[in-house]
């Protein structure tokens, strides 16, 4: 079996500023059995949305996926990593440190745009098709 995807808001917010649906993108191209969110992703994401159909068909799909728990252990997890990225000298954001917190718990991949993830250890990162990512 493969291993989960975190699939990161960075990509959703790409695929709808290319006018794509990325559900649809999503069932073409990955397996979405595995794919899993976080509360985070889903609040960056349907926050800006603000065609209600489309928040509505958003909301549906993340719904399917397996919710990654967020609880005081995620948050001091996610503490440690920020405060470890910014002591090496190369910051994360916040909610990138919440988000890689919560993919490495489920020992999920992340699917994302967002250079922050590739300076988080032991986290395994994933970029859109190249197809997909062009300006």
């Amino acid at each position: 079996m493969d291993l989960p995807i975190l699939v990161d808001s960075s990509v959703y917010i790409r695929l709808m500023r290319q006018r794509l649906d990325p559900v649809a993108v999503l069932f073409e191209h990955y397996d979405t059995v595995n794919l899993v969110t976080c509360g985070m992703v889903q609040l960056e994401v349907l926050r800006a949305i603000r065609d209600i159909r489309t928040r509505e068909r958003l909301e549906r799909f993340m719904a399917t996926m397996h919710l990654i728990p967020s609880d005081e252990r995620l948050w001091r997890s996610a503490i440690t990593l920020a405060a470890r990225s910014s002591l090496d000298g190369h910051p994360i954001s916040e909610a990138n440190a919440l988000k890689a917190a919560s993919a490495l718990r489920k020992g999920a991949s992340v699917l994302t745009r967002d250079s922050d993830f590739l300076r988080v250890p032991g986290l395994h990162v994933l970029s859109l098709p190249s197809h997909l990512d062009s300006p």
